[in-house]
C-alpha cells in the first residue's frame, strides 16, 4: 500500500467528511499506526551499549548550529510597514538571496491512536523516536544547539486545567477555548508591549483573554547559540464567544493571528514575536534543540497529565547559516522533510494571487489575512501557510495537499484506468495552482485527521506500521521504537505521490486511492474539464521558406546569430533531433568581460540542484516530468466552479507559426499583440528604459480590458535601422514583473513571438522569467532554409547525411528543444514546466541593479554590470550589421564555441599550449617565463583578472620563503576518468603527482589494482608492469591518491575504497553541474569494461547525482559509509559554484566531510551538451568566497579543507585562490596540456590526435607525455608562487590564506561597462582560528564509536580474519547502528583484496538495522538479519551472502510487508541477497554482478543494471529496467499487470523458455526458500509448472544470445550448467 506526498510546512488540517467504508488498513479489529520519515545523519558522540544489556538504552547524539539570527520569522505573514486595514500594499517579489539562506532537511514521523484514546504514552513514544533520529539532525559549531526539533499534539486539557485550578481560574470550556503557544521578546518592556498588542487584537475581535501561562522550561540544557536567541515562551488562553463550529473558531483565530502579525510588523520588536500555534485543536512545542533535549527543556512534556491521541514529531537539519527558533518544526499544520525547488516561483505566484482570492467564508475580510507568503521564511513555512490558507477557506487537509503537491498522474497505468476521477481532479487544478515541486515527505494534522504524503518522485523514505492495539506509526526509519513484532499487523512504505490518512474521530485509516477518490468525487471535475478546457490542436509546420535568403540573413544578423549558432546548434538539432555535444569546458570570458557583443541570455547561468535536493534523471525517470502548460486566466482558487477550467492547454511551450495563429484566433482569450521595438531617433540614451515602461503600461491596459493572452512580438515585415528590437527576455521579464506588482499576473498569460530564441538555454530563460510559450519564428525559418539549401540536398542525396523532410527538420528542432528543456528542469530537480514558469531558476553575471529591478526582480546579480543604456548599445551593435553596406554576405563566426583566429579569446588556446609544451619538455625557465608573460598579457578572461595584489610589507629574499616541495603538496589534478582519457595519460599524471607528493584523482571508473604497488622493475625508464609508459623511475607508483565515488559507482569495489588516501564524492561537475556523465560505447574497450564491471562496446551513462544523495542527510550517510569502510581516508565532496553554495557547504561540513572542493563553471569535460558547458554554474571566485565566509560565520571553517579548481594555469591563480580562502588547488585541463594535449577539442569522438583522450590503440601509441613534464610544470608554478610571496613580504602560504585585504581592483577599463562591483569578492568576515596547515593536517573525522569496532575487538572475529577461519556470531542491532559490517569488510578487503579471503564470518544480527546495513561486503562474509532494515541495504557489496528475514510469528504476512528500504544493492559488484519481504524504490540500481531474490519492489527496479540477476516474486512499481544494459531479471506476474510498468526503451520482455534460464530461476528460488523459509517461494516450487509460465524474463540486447536468454542456444554438456556467482 502506498501513501501520498505533501510539501513543506507542518501545520494542522481540517477534514470534516469521514468515510463509511472501512479501509483495508483498518480492517483488523484494532491497530496502532506509526509513520516516521527521517532526514539527516550527524556525528554522533555516543557510547555504545554492551551487548549484554537487556534494556534498550538509546544512544545520545549531539547536534547544533551556530546562530546569529533573531526571530525574524514572525514577519512571515505580516503585511508591510503600513498596518492600515486597506492593505492594497504593493506585493514584493521573492528574493533569491533570502530563499537561499534557508534550506533544511529532516527526520519526521507520527503516532496515532485509532480509537482517539488520549495517553501520555504517545508523547513518550514520540520523544523516544525523536531521539533515535538524532543522526538525521545537524550539529553546529558548539555541538549543543540543535537545528530544531518539536512535536505537535492535541491540546492537553488535563494539564492546563490543573494549572488553572492552581491559579484560581475556572476550568476551561474545551469547545470554545483556544491556546496560543507564543515566542515573545526577551526584554521585559517589549514583552509587555507585545502582550498588549495581542490582547487588544483579541478584544477587538470579540474574544475573551482568559489568562497567560509562562511555559515552564529548563534553560540550562540549551546550547550556547540557541540560548543567545531564546525567546520568552508563553501560552495565551482565549475564549471564542460568538463562534460555534470548530471551523469558525479556527478561522477567527487565523484572522486574529494575521492581524497581530500585521500590527507587530511595524514595531521594533516585530521580528521577535512568533505564534508556534494558535488553535482550539492542536498545540506545537518546538525549539532550537537537539532531539533528546526537547523533553527535558519543556517540562510539560514529562507530565503524566500531558495526554494526546496523536503526536507528529520532527527533527530538523538546517543547512542554513543560522537556524532560528521559529523555523523549527512542526509548523502549524505540517511537518516537512525535504526541499521545495520552485519556491521562488511559488512565492511570486502566491503573491500574484492575492488580489483574486475571495471566499464567502471570509465574509469580505480577505484583505486582513494577506500576505500569504514570506520570502524570509523557509520553504516549509511557506508551504505551510499556503496549506493553511486553503484549509481555513474550507478545504480538507488531504485536498489542500493534493492541490499543492500533486502526484505524477500522467501515464500512470493504474490511476488512469481505475481512478479516472482522480486524474480529472489533478487536471482541473493543474492550470490553477503550480505544483510546489521538490522532494518532500509531509505529515499533517488539523487535530481531527492525521496523515502523511510523499512527493511525486518518492525521494524521501517513509515507512509505516500498525499494531494490534490500534495504533498507527509512520516514520522516516524503522526501528525508532522498541516494538513487540508479534503485535504488528501491517508494515508498509509510502511510494511516490502516495498518501495515508487517519480519521481520529471515526478511527478509520484511509490509504492512498481511497483518500484521493473521496476528494476527487467532491465536485464534477471531469465534466467541467470536458466542457471548458480546450487543447491546442497541433498545426503542420510550413513547407517552404517565408522570406528570401538575403532577408533571412539580415534578420539573423540583426538578432545576433553567429555562424556557429546556425551550423553547430540549429542545424544539428534539425538534422538529428538532439542537442549538439561538445567537450573541453567553457574557456571564453564571461559575457560582461568579453569584447564581443553577446545576446542578453548569455548573462544568465542556470541554477542546479546539489546536495540539499537531488537532480532528476530526465533520461530514465522522465515519467514524473511534463512540459504541459495552461494558457489563459487563472481564477480564484478558493472557489470551485466550472469557469476555473476555462483555459487552453499546450503540450509544450514550443509553438510553430500555425499554432500561434490559432491562439491569436481564440475569441475567449481576447489576445493582444504588443510589438517590442525601441526608437533611437532621438538618441540611444534613455530610449530602452522608456520603451519598457510604455510596454508595461500597454500590457497593464490590455489585461484590465479583459485580454487573457499577451503576445510580445519582435516580428515585422521590414526591419528599420532606427527601431531595433528590445531583447525579448528583457521585455518578457519586465511585463511579468509589472503585472505581478499590480496584482494582474493571474489574469493573463505571456507568449513570446520572437526571432531571438533558438537554443534550449534561451527557451529556458524565457519560461523561467514568465513566458508560457514561445514561437521561435526565425529559428524555424533557418531550419527550412538549411533543408532547402543545395549543400544539404546534395549531402542527403549522396548518403552523407540521413534524409529528413522539411517538416521533419522543424519537428526535430522542436524535439531537441523539448528534451533540452526537460534536461534543464531536471538539473534543478523540477519535474513540471508549469512550476518552472516564473520560478527564476537563474543567476545573473553582469547586469546592473536597474535592469535587474525592472525585469528580473529577486534574482541574484552579485557583481552588478550593465545599465540600460549600455545594454541598448550592445543590442544595437548586432542590429546595425543588418543595415551596413559592407556587411559580409554570410554570418560572422564569433568563435564562442570553437577557437578561431580573430574570434573570441579562449583561455586554452594553441599558442598557450605550444609555449607550455616548450617550457616543460625543455625544462627551461626562460620558456616558462614566456608562458607566464603570455598569460599576463591576455585580455580580461575571468573575474580574477580584474584583481591585483597589494602588500602591507616590504619584499623579502626568495630564500626565506617556504620551499617549492612544500607548496606542491597542496596541488591536485582534476577528476578525469580512465575511459574519458587514455590509460597512458591517466597513469602519467598519477605517477607525476605521486613523485611530488600532490594528489591525482581517479575520476569515476575504478582503478586497476596493478597500479597500487610501487615499481621495482624499471630499466631505462621502462617497466614491464606498465609497459606503455616511458620516463619511469624505480619507486614510482601509478595509484591515484584521491579515488572518486560518483553516481555511476563504476569500479567502486571494497578494495578500491580500502586502498584510497582520500575518497571524493562527486556531486557535480563544473562543465555540466546537475547532470550525469556519458562514456560513448566506442570508448568502452575490453580493459575499461573490466574495470567498470560492464560490457565492452555498450555506452555507459552515469545518472545525475541522485540515488543515494537525495538530500543533505543522505550525503551525510554516504560520508559515514566511506569513513566506515576506510577510517584512514579523508572524504571530500565536490561541489560547483552557484549562488547559495555557502549554505550547501555548511550542511556538508556538518555532515562530517573532511574536504570540500569548489569547482568553477569553466572545468573541462570529455563530452557534454553545449548548453550545459556554456550556461550552468558560476565562477569559482564567487563560489569560493561565499563558501569560505559562510563556513567562518558558522564556526565550521576549521572542520574542512577547502580545495578549488577551474581554469587554473599559473602561480597567480594559486595565490589569488589562497587569498580568497582556499587551502588546496586543483589543475585539470592544464595538466593534460602539460602531458601532451593539443586542445583539438574532439575528446567526445575518440579520435584524439595525440592519444590523450582516445581508447584507440594506434592513437594511444602517439602519446608524447612523460611524468617528468608534469613534475616540471608544477615545480615552476610553485616557484612562481614563491616569487610572488617574496614580493609581498610573506614567508609562507599559510600567512596569506583568506587575506582578501591583500587584493584590490585593477585599474583596467572594460569595453562594455565600468559598473562592475567586486566588493563581494573583496569582503572579509575574519580568519579561521587555525592556520591552513593545521586544518590540512588534522586527523580524519571519525564516525564515533560504532558497532563494527566492538565486533572487530572480539578476539574470535579478529582471529578468524587474520587466520581465515570460520566462525558464528549473534549480535543485537538498532536503527542507530548505521553501515554495520562496512568496517569489517574494509579490514578484509585491505588485507585480502576483493576475492582472496578464504575464511567465513557467519554473523546474525537481530533487530532493526540502521541505514546502509551490510554495505561493501566481501566474499566470505555471510550476514543474516532477523528483523528489518532501512535504506541502502547491501550498498556496493562485492561478494558474500546477505539474508534478511522477519522475526518468527509476526502478526503480518511477511511477503506483503516492506522489510528493507529504498536503493538496495546500489552499485553491487558481486554476492547474493535473499530478502523475505518487499523492498522500496530503485532496487538493485546500477547492480553489476550481484544475484538477488526479493518478494516485491517499488518503482524503478533494476535501473541502470549492467550485470547480475534479480528475481522478484511479487509486485513491482513503475518504470522497471530503465537504462538496464546488462544482467537479467525474472519477475512473477500473477495478475498480468507487469507489461505497462516496464520501460521498453532497452530491454525486451519474454517468457522463460531457455532451459538454462529456467534452471537459473529455479535454483535461485530454491536457495531463497532454503535461506529464508519463504512461504511464497515454497508455494511456487510446489506448483512449478503452474508458476513458471507466469514469470517474465527481461533481457537487454547484450544478453540476448546468452544460454539463459536464448532458447535455441547450443547445449554443450547441459549437465554442467552452473550458476554464475561471484
Amino acid at each position: 500500500m502506498a501513501l501520498q506526498s505533501v510539501s513543506p510546512i507542518p501545520h494542522l488540517l481540517h477534514s470534516s467528511s469521514s468515510s463509511p467504508k472501512p479501509s483495508i488498513l483498518a480492517s483488523s479489529n484494532n491497530g496502532r499506526y506509526f509513520i516516521d520519515f527521517v532526514g539527516l545523519h550527524c556525528k554522533s558522540k555516543r557510547t555504545r551499549r554492551k551487548f549484554t544489556a537487556t534494556s534498550r538504552t538509546f544512544s545520545r547524539f549531539v547536534s547544533s548550529s551556530k546562530v546569529k539570527a533573531v526571530l525574524d520569522l514572525a514577519r512571515n505573514n505580516s503585511a508591510s510597514e503600513e498596518s492600515d486595514s486597506r492593505s492594497d500594499l504593493r506585493p514584493k517579489v521573492a528574493n533569491l538571496d533570502d530563499i537561499l539562506s534557508e534550506r533544511g532537511a529532516c527526520g519526521v514521523g507520527f503516532i496515532a491512536n485509532l480509537e482517539n484514546k488520549e495517553s501520555h504514552g504517545i508523547i513518550q513514544d514520540a520523544l523516544t523516536a525523536l531521539g533515535c533520529m538524532e543522526h538525521r539532525g545537524g550539529c553546529g559549531a558548539d555541538n549543543d544547539s540543535g537545528d530544531g526539533s518539536g512535536v505537535m499534539t492535541s491540546i492537553p486539557w488535563d494539564l492546563f486545567n490543573s494549572w488553572a485550578n492552581e491559579q484560581g481560574i475556572a476550568s476551561f470550556d474545551k469547545l470554545h477555548t483556544a491556546v496560543g503557544m507564543i515566542f515573545l521578546p526577551k526584554d521585559d518592556d517589549l514583552l509587555k508591549e507585545a502582550k498588549r498588542v495581542i490582547v487588544n487584537t483579541f478584544r477587538q475581535e470579540g474574544l475573551e483573554v482568559l489568562g497567560w501561562r509562562p511555559v515552564p522550561v529548563n534553560a540550562s540544557i540549551v546550547g550556547y547559540y540557541a540560548r543567545e536567541t531564546m525567546p520568552n515562551i508563553q501560552q495565551v488562553f482565549v475564549k471564542a464567544v460568538k463562534e460555534e463550529t470548530v471551523e469558525d473558531i479556527e478561522r477567527e483565530l487565523y484572522i486574529c493571528r494575521k492581524l497581530i502579525e500585521r500590527a507587530a510588523s511595524s514595531e521594533t520588536w516585530g521580528s521577535e514575536l512568533y505564534f508556534c500555534s494558535l488553535s482550539n485543536q492542536t498545540i506545537v512545542y518546538k525549539g532550537m534543540l537537539r532531539s533528546e533535549a526537547l523533553g527535558l527543556f519543556y517540562s510539560d512534556l514529562q507530565s503524566d497529565l500531558y495526554k494526546s491521541p496523536f503526536a507528529i514529531y520532527h527533527r530538523r537539519y538546517s543547512t542554513n547559516t543560522s537556524p532560528r527558533w521559529p523555523l523549527a518544526q512542526p509548523m502549524r499544520f505540517l511537518g516537512h522533510n525535504g526541499e521545495i525547488n520552485t519556491i521562488q516561483g511559488n512565492l511570486n505566484w502566491m503573491q500574484s494571487r492575492e488580489s483574486s482570492l475571495k471566499s464567502s467564508v471570509w465574509r469580505g475580510r480577505e484583505n486582513e489575512i494577506r500576505p500569504f507568503g514570506n520570502p524570509k521564511a523557509s520553504d516549509s513555512a511557506n508551504l505551510d501557510s499556503a496549506a493553511e490558507l486553503l484549509i481555513r477557506s474550507g478545504r480538507t487537509a488531504e485536498e489542500a495537499l493534493m492541490i499543492l503537491v500533486p502526484e505524477a498522474y500522467k501515464n500512470h497505468p493504474t490511476l488512469m484506468i481505475k481512478y479516472p476521477e482522480v486524474a480529472d481532479f489533478y487536471d482541473y487544478y493543474k492550470g490553477q495552482m503550480e505544483a510546489w515541486d521538490g522532494p518532500a515527505l509531509l505529515l499533517f494534522s488539523d487535530g481531527k485527521t492525521v496523515g502523511a504524503c510523499l512527493d511525486r518522485n518518492g525521494l524521501r523514505p517513509a515507512r509505516y506500521w500498525r499494531t494490534s492495539d490500534n495504533v498507527v506509526y509512520v516514520a522516516s526509519e524503522v526501528g525508532v521504537l522498541p516494538m513487540d513484532e508479534s503485535k504488528v499487523t501491517m508494515k508498509g512504505r509510502l511510494g511516490p505521490g502516495m498518501m495515508i490518512a487517519v480519521d481520529l474521530t471515526s478511527g478509520q485509516v484511509y490509504e492512498n486511492t481511497e483518500v484521493k477518490k473521496r476528494v476527487a468525487l467532491s465536485s464534477p471535475f471531469g465534466k467541467w474539464i470536458k466542457e471548458n478546457l480546450r487543447s491546442l490542436k497541433p498545426v503542420n509546420f510550413l513547407s517552404g521558406t517565408v522570406m528570401e535568403n538575403d532577408a533571412i540573413l539580415r534578420h539573423q544578423q540583426a538578432f545576433g546569430y553567429s555562424s556557429e549558432d546556425v551550423q553547430l546548434v540549429i542545424e544539428t538539432m534539425a538534422s538529428q533531433g538532439k542537442e549538439p555535444t561538445f567537450c573541453m569546458g567553457d574557456d571564453i570570458p564571461l559575457a560582461i568581460l568579453s569584447q564581443k557583443p553577446h545576446m542578453l541570455y548569455d548573462y544568465f547561468k542556470q541554477r542546479f540542484a546539489q546536495v540539499t535536493n537531488p537532480a532528476i534523471d530526465p533520461l530514465r525517470e522522465g515519467l514524473v516530468m511534463s512540459l504541459e502548460i495552461n494558457i489563459g486566466k487563472r481564477r480564484n482558487i478558493l472557489e470551485v466552479g466550472p469557469e476555473n477550467a476555462s483555459q487552453v492547454i499546450l503540450s509544450s511551450p514550443v509553438l510553430n507559426e500555425g499554432e500561434l495563429e490559432s491562439l491569436l484566433n481564440d475569441p475567449s482569450l481576447k489576445p493582444q499583440v504588443l510589438p517590442t521595438f525601441f526608437d533611437i531617433r532621438k538618441g540611444v540614451d534613455g530610449s530602452l528604459e522608456k520603451t519598457l515602461n510604455k510596454l508595461c503600461e500597454a500590457a497593464d491596459e490590455a489585461v484590465r480590458n479583459g485580454s487573457q493572452l499577451l503576445v510580445l512580438s519582435d516580428r515585422s515585415d521590414v526591419l528599420e535601422a532606427t527601431r531595433p528590437a528590445v531583447p525579448i527576455l528583457l521585455a518578457v521579464g519586465a511585463v511579468h514583473q509589472h503585472l505581478i506588482q499590480n496584482g494582474l499576473r493571474m489574469s493573463a498569460s505571456i507568449v513570446a513571438d520572437t526571432a531571438q530564441c533558438f537554443s534550449t538555454h534561451q527557451f529556458a530563460c524565457l519560461v523561467g522569467f514568465g513566458a508560457s510559450a514561445i514561437c521561435p519564428y526565425l529559428a524555424l525559418e533557418t531550419c527550412r532554409q538549411w533543408r532547402l539549401s543545395n549543400k544539404t540536398v546534395n549531402l542527403m542525396r549522396n548518403g552523407k547525411m540521413p534524409t529528413v523532410t522539411i517538416e521533419q527538420a522543424q519537428k526535430n528542432f522542436c524535439k531537441a528543444v523539448k528534451s533540452g528543456l526537460l534536461k534543464i528542469l531536471s538539473k534543478m530537480g523540477i519535474s513540471l514546466l508549469s512550476s518552472y514558469c516564473g520560478a527564476q531558476i537563474f543567476e545573473i553575471y553582469g547586469l546592473g541593479k536597474e535592469i535587474v529591478d525592472l525585469s528580473f526582480c529577486g534574482s541574484v546579480s552579485k557583481i552588478g554590470g550593465l545599465t540600460f543604456d549600455e545594454l541598448a548599445r550592445e543590442t544595437l551593435s548586432f542590429w546595425v550589421k543588418a543595415f551596413s553596406e559592407d556587411t559580409a554576405k554570410r554570418l560572422e563566426n564569433f568563435g564562442f564555441i570553437q577557437f578561431r583566429a580573430g574570434g573570441e579569446y579562449h583561455g586554452n588556446n594553441p599558442e598557450m599550449s605550444k609555449l607550455l609544451h616548450k617550457a616543460v619538455r625543455q625544462k627551461s625557465e626562460s620558456a616558462f617565463s614566456v608562458y607566464q608573460q603570455h598569460l599576463a598579457n591576455r585580455p580580461v578572461n575571468v573575474l580574477r583578472d580584474l584583481l591585483e595584489f597589494k602588500s602591507d610589507r616590504a619584499p623579502i629574499p626568495v630564500g626565506k620563503v617556504e620551499p617549492a616541495v612544500s607548496i606542491v603538496l597542496r596541488f591536485c589534478t582534476g577528476g578525469m576518468s580512465l575511459g574519458a582519457i587514455s590509460r597512458e595519460t591517466h597513469e602519467a599524471i598519477a605517477v607525476a603527482m605521486n613523485r611530488l607528493g600532490g594528489k591525482s584523482n581517479s575520476g569515476e571508473g575504478g582503478e586497476d589494482p596493478i597500479r597500487w604497488r610501487p615499481l621495482t622493475d624499471v630499466i631505462d625508464g621502462y617497466s614491464p608492469t606498465l609497459p606503455h609508459l616511458k620516463g619511469l623511475q624505480n619507486g614510482d607508483t601509478a595509484t591515484s591518491a584521491i579515488k572518486q565515488v560518483a553516481s555511476g559507482r563504476f569500479g567502486v569495489t571494497p578494495t578500491f575504497l580500502a586502498n584510497a588516501d582520500q575518497l571524493e564524492i562527486k556531486i557535480a561537475q563544473g562543465a555540466k553541474p546537475g547532470e550525469g556523465g556519458q562514456l560513448p560505447g566506442k570508448k568502452v574497450s575490453a580493459y575499461i569494461a573490466r574495470l567498470r564491471n560492464s560490457k565492452p562496446g555498450v555506452p555507459l551513462i552515469s545518472p545525475p547525482p541522485h540515488h543515494d544523495i537525495y538530500s543533505i542527510e543522505d550525503l551525510a550517510q554516504l560520508i559515514f559509509d566511506l569513513h566506515q569502510i576506510n577510517p584512514k581516508a579523508k572524504v571530500s565532496v565536490k561541489l560547483v559554484a552557484e549562488a547559495g553554495i555557502g549554505t550547501v557547504a555548511s550542511g556538508v561540513a556538518k555532515g562530517n566531510a573532511d574536504v570540500i572542493q569548489i569547482s568553477g563553471h569553466d572545468g573541462g569535460t570529455g563530452a557534454s551538451p553545449i548548453s550545459s558547458i556554456k550556461h550552468a554554474g558560476g565562477p569559482w571566485e564567487l563560489g569560493l568566497t561565499e563558501t569560505h565566509q559562510t563556513l567562518i560565520e558558522n564556526g565550521l571553517r576549521e572542520r574542512v579543507i577547502l580545495r578549488v579548481d577551474g581554469g587554473f594555469k599559473s602561480g597567480v591563480d594559486v595565490l589569488t585562490a589562497a587569498a580568497m580562502g582556499a587551502d588546496e588547488y586543483g589543475f585539470g585541463s592544464v595538466a593534460m596540456i602539460a602531458t601532451g594535449c593539443v586542445m583539438a577539442r574532439i575528446c567526445h569522438t575518440n579520435n584524439c590526435p595525440v592519444g590523450v583522450a582516445s581508447q584507440r590503440e594506434e592513437l594511444r601509441a602517439r602519446f608524447p607525455g612523460v611524468p617528468g613534464d608534469l613534475v616540471n610544470f608544477f615545480l615552476y608554478v610553485a616557484e612562481e608562487v614563491r616569487g610572488m610571496l617574496a614580493q609581498l613580504g610573506y614567508e609562507k602560504l599559510d600567512d596569506i590564506i583568506g587575506r582578501t585585504d591583500l587584493l584590490r581592483p585593477r585599474d583596467i577599463s572594460l569595453m562594455k561597462t565600468q559598473h562592475l562591483d567586486l566588493s563581494y569578492i573583496l569582503s572579509n568576515v575574519g580568519l579561521p582560528k587555525w592556520s591552513s596547515t593545521e586544518i590540512r593536517n588534522q586527523d580524519v573525522h571519525t564516525n564515533g564509536p560504532v558497532l563494527d569496532d566492538v565486533l572487530l575487538a572480539d578476539p574470535e572475529i579478529s582471529d578468524a580474519i587474520d587466520n581465515e577461519k570460520v566462525i558464528q556470531k549473534n549480535v543485537n542491532i538498532y536503527n542507530v547502528d548505521r553501515a554495520a559490517c562496512g568496517r569489517i569488510a574494509g579490514v578484509i578487503a585491505k588485507k585480502y583484496g576483493d576475492t582472496g579471503f578464504a575464511g567465513q564470518l557467519n554473523i546474525t544480527f537481530i533487530g532493526s538495522a540502521g541505514q546502509s546495513f551490510a554495505c561493501f561486503l566481501t566474499p566470505g562474509m555471510n550476514i543474516r538479519l532477523i528483523g528489518e532494515s532501512n535504506d541502502y541495504v547491501g550498498k556496493g557489496i562485492a561478494g558474500g551472502e546477505l539474508v534478511v528475514v522477519p522475526v518468527d510469528n509476526t502478526g503480518f504476512c511477511p511477503e506483503d510487508a516492506t522489510i528493507v528500504g529504498n536503493t538496495c544493492l546500489y552499485g553491487a559488484t558481486g554476492g547474493q541477497v535473499f530478502v523475505r519481504g518487499k523492498a522500496g524504490e530503485r532496487f538493485a540500481v546500477r547492480n553489476s554482478l550481484a544475484e538477488a531474490v526479493v518478494e516485491g519492489t517499488g518503482d524503478h527496479c533494476c535501473e541502470y543494471m549492467t550485470g547480475g540477476c534479480v528475481v522478484v516474486l511479487g509486485k513491482v512499481g513503475r518504470n522497471v529496467a530503465a537504462g538496464m544494459t546488462g544482467g537479467l531479471a525474472y519477475i512473477l506476474d500473477e495478475d498480468n499487470t507487469l507489461l505497462p510498468k516496464v520501460n521498453k526503451e532497452i530491454v525486451k520482455i519474454q517468457r522463460v523458455t531457455a532451459t538454462v534460464g529456467q534452471m537459473q530461476l529455479k535454483n535461485l528460488i530454491e536457495a531463497h526458500v532454503e535461506k529464508t523459509g519463504s512461504s511464497k517461494g515454497s508455494a511456487i516450487l510446489k506448483e512449478w509448472d503452474t508458476y513458471l509460465p507466469l514469470f517474465w524474463q527481461l533481457v537487454p540486447p547484450s544478453e540476448e544470445d546468452t544460454p539463459e536468454a536464448c532458447a535455441d542456444y547450443e547445449e554443450t554438456g547441459a549437465g554442467q550448467v552452473t550458476l554464475q556467482s561471484a
